[in-house]
């Protein structure tokens, strides 16, 4: 140890974590001298323990060891020491990272395992339907085989099958999914009409995606509105006429437009109106700000398609068409007009949330 690392918090952490790595190694083999019915009895003791008043952290050493022995047993693979400090640190609450192929996948099983003892649930949360499918029939092998139950929430499940899901012991799944369920429990009129239950503790795959590039664009549920569809087509004939600059200005790192006065005096004198700003032309000042957006801001072919008369948002990060999801406040109606396609009704927002407010 070099004299550095008495001041190093980092490292203090990790010689903590190294004294209960020492504690795990110790049951190993008391652990791999049980038959396959007593290792997985192991699950029924720990449950009786927390019963009687022990805590998960009292847990944990032994719990490591029975997680580590079953997976050796069903997909033959056994956690490295630095693996059972990875799920250590995620059973914190706290950001592990780890390299691609470092096995962050098995150490999500160690504290997946030890806070499912609780009975109150566990998410795992990944980034597409392709890994939550995955991780819950690979990783879930190791839970299934210690008696815990295991759910996978992906897109076209119905009410009652949502609901099995969020009741097992390990429930796998997009962000997404559990947003908008969230979001959709929100909405219920009867609390039996949930699919969730109330949370307890979730492991973030990706999480640098998930809380910081995700971030900004937050989860949406929204329904018609009864509004006309004219005036986009209106507003969106004089846009072309605007000058760049000198009409209005772009900031594109941060996703805005705005008009210069020059813009807004070429404005009114386009659509005959004395003062754009009145209080009587709200709704039209809205419209030319989500019509300025639409001309500058996003591109055909990068943001979104136009596929058989209908414009369809490109998802940013994985380049997917998002069939069925639509920009709200009138901005999806103004893309719409912008490319001479069908006008389909405004969409206004019944409910919404964040990653980061949904995670906190």
């Amino acid at each position: 140890m070099g004299f550095l690392d008495l001041f190093d918090d980092n490292a203090r952490e990790v010689r903590k974590y190294q004294k209960r790595v020492v504690m795990i190694n110790s049951f190993e083999p008391t652990i791999q001298a049980l038959s396959d019915d007593e290792l997985r009895g192991k699950t029924d003791e720990f449950r009786g323990r927390l019963g009687q008043g022990e805590t998960l952290n009292d847990l944990l050493p032994e719990a490591f060891a029975v997680v580590r022995e079953a997976s050796r047993r069903v997909i033959d693979q056994r956690h490295y020491d630095v693996q059972l400090i990875g799920g250590m640190v995620l059973h914190d609450g706290r950001i592990a990272e780890m390299r691609t192929g470092e096995g962050k996948t098995l150490v999500s099983t160690l504290p997946a395992y030890l806070n499912a003892l609780t009975g109150q649930g566990v998410h795992i949360v990944t980034v597409n339907d392709y890994l939550a499918q995955r991780d819950s029939e690979w990783m879930g092998q190791i839970h299934k085989f210690l008696g815990l139950s295991i759910g996978l929430v992906s897109h076209g499940l119905n009410y009652e099958e949502r609901k099995e899901a969020y009741g097992a012991d390990i429930t796998y799944g997009t962000n997404n999914e559990f947003g908008f369920d969230y979001l959709r429990d929100n909405m219920v009129t009867r609390p039996e009409a949930s699919v969730q239950r109330e949370v307890n503790y979730a492991i973030v795959d990706e999480v640098d995606s998930i809380l910081i590039d995700e971030a900004r664009t937050p989860l949406i549920i929204s329904g018609e509105a009864d509004k006309p569809t004219e005036l986009y087509f209106r507003v969106a004939m004089i846009i072309p006429r605007l000058k760049a600059e000198d009409d209005y200005k772009v900031i594109e790192k941060e996703r805005v437009v705005t008009l210069t006065e020059q813009g807004v005096r070429r404005v009114e004198s386009m659509l005959g109106v004395d003062n754009l700003y009145e209080d009587i032309h709200t709704e039209l000042t809205h419209h030319i700000n989500q019509a300025l957006k639409a001309q500058t801001l996003f591109r055909r072919d990068r943001d979104y398609v136009v596929k058989d008369g209908e414009v369809i948002i490109v998802d940013e990060f994985t380049g997917r068409l998002m069939f069925g999801r639509r920009y709200s406040e009138g901005l999806h109606q103004a893309i719409e007009a912008k490319e001479g396609v069908k006008i389909e009704k405004e969409s206004q927002t019944l409910a919404t949330i964040t990653f980061q407010n949904y995670f906190r």
